[in-house]
């Protein structure tokens, strides 16, 4: 069954061979999960920043990676970590979101503890495996920002990324933004991401779709992946 992939909303048959195949290239390709940590998605009401519509991917992504694992492809986890201190953002210069977003969600009680290192909060949800690699410091919005994701994607010879994770509106599309920006090939697992709610991880997904790489379901990524790797056995 061939590969779909979705612009701006339209689902689409993808070629098995040419410019937009090549984003889904499983040679040089890595998964990039985002901030799927209990800072986010712990149920307990002191949560420091709830993203609740993280915690229906959490099995979705564990089974994508583990696809991704037995093909080849390492998955490499990305969280937030602000210095214990409090000195990288509340006690520092506050990120942005800390002002904005509380005008459409309302007062965030813990939000002071969110990302702080040694801290419960930045526990990973998903399953880390031997052989993943972590990637910490994240401290903006981007995974790449101020971290060392794009030292590591180089040392591993990484040119193909597909992006996961929380959220799609906020984290995961800076991040594709920027990996672009850095000349990666991006895909976005359109039903691996989630966001502040439907329509805005629509849009983030349909912004991708046009200005940024391939939007697609796991399953279509999985599928590429493995005809991308038969016409390669087959030369």
């Amino acid at each position: 069954m061939p590969a779909h992939h979705h612009v701006y909303g339209t689902r689409r048959p993808l070629p098995a061979t040419g410019e937009l195949a090549d984003f889904l290239d499983p040679t040089h390709a890595a998964v990039v999960s985002i901030d799927m940590h209990e800072g986010h998605l712990s149920e307990d009401p002191a949560c420091p920043c709830p993203a609740p519509r993280g915690r229906e991917i959490v099995e979705p992504i564990d089974a994508f990676h583990r696809a991704a694992r037995e093909r080849g492809v390492p998955v490499i986890h990305v969280r937030s970590e602000v210095r214990a201190s409090g000195v990288d953002d509340v006690r520092g210069i506050p990120s942005a979101w800390r002002t904005t977003f509380p005008l459409h969600v309302g007062p965030i009680p813990g939000a002071g503890d969110h990302a702080l290192a040694g801290s419960r909060w930045t526990r990973f949800v998903t399953e880390v495996a031997p052989g993943d690699e972590v990637v910490t410091g994240k401290k903006r919005l981007s995974a790449f920002y101020p971290t060392d994701l794009d030292f590591l994607l180089r040392q591993m010879g990484v040119t193909h990324l597909v992006l996961d994770g929380i959220m799609a509106d906020c984290c995961v599309l800076n991040t594709a933004f920027d990996a672009a920006n850095l000349s990666y090939r991006v895909t976005v697992a359109r039903d691996l991401v989630r966001g502040t709610d439907a329509a805005l991880e629509q849009a983030a997904l349909d912004i991708v779709s046009l200005h940024v790489g391939v939007v697609a379901d796991a399953a279509d990524v999985l599928a590429a992946w493995d005809g991308a790797t038969a016409r390669a056995a087959a030369r």
